[in-house]
């Protein structure tokens, strides 16, 4: 249900690492939870981020929802296709929904977050 190469946070961002940076984004959990998505507001290229921190929210017609750095690192690339089509988060979270890039500035946090199995078992277990 869940792409294996992926890992996640309780709070339902995803990360994909790709050597030293990584892809971020929602999971398709937490775009169904929040509904049909109509804004996206995200960091600057070259802002720096730490695991856990705020990167930027998600606006949809039911609230708007903080969205949290899975690592450490430095923006490389935001979606510039959110800024047109935020919608996209709801079509493919995994795929052309992705948030931001980024440089990892401590790759071994990427560890600490949960598989895809951990995730699936948390997410039926928050049901």
């Amino acid at each position: 249900m869940f792409p294996e190469n992926l890992r996640y946070t309780k709070d339902h961002e995803w990360i994909r690492v790709d050597g030293e940076s990584a892809v971020v984004g929602i999971t398709d959990h937490a775009q169904q939870e929040l509904g049909d998505i109509v804004y996206v507001d995200l960091p600057k290229p070259g802002a720096q981020l730490n695991q856990t921190a705020s990167l930027g929210s998600v606006e949809s017609v039911k609230a708007v929802s903080e969205i949290y750095s899975p690592a450490s690192g430095e923006v490389l690339e935001i979606n510039p296709a959110l800024a047109d089509a935020p919608e996209k988060l709801n079509a493919d979270p995994y795929g052309d929904g992705w948030l931001v890039k980024l440089k990892l500035a401590k790759p071994d946090e990427v560890q600490q977050l949960m598989t895809a199995a951990e995730y699936q078992t948390y997410v039926g277990a928050e049901k």
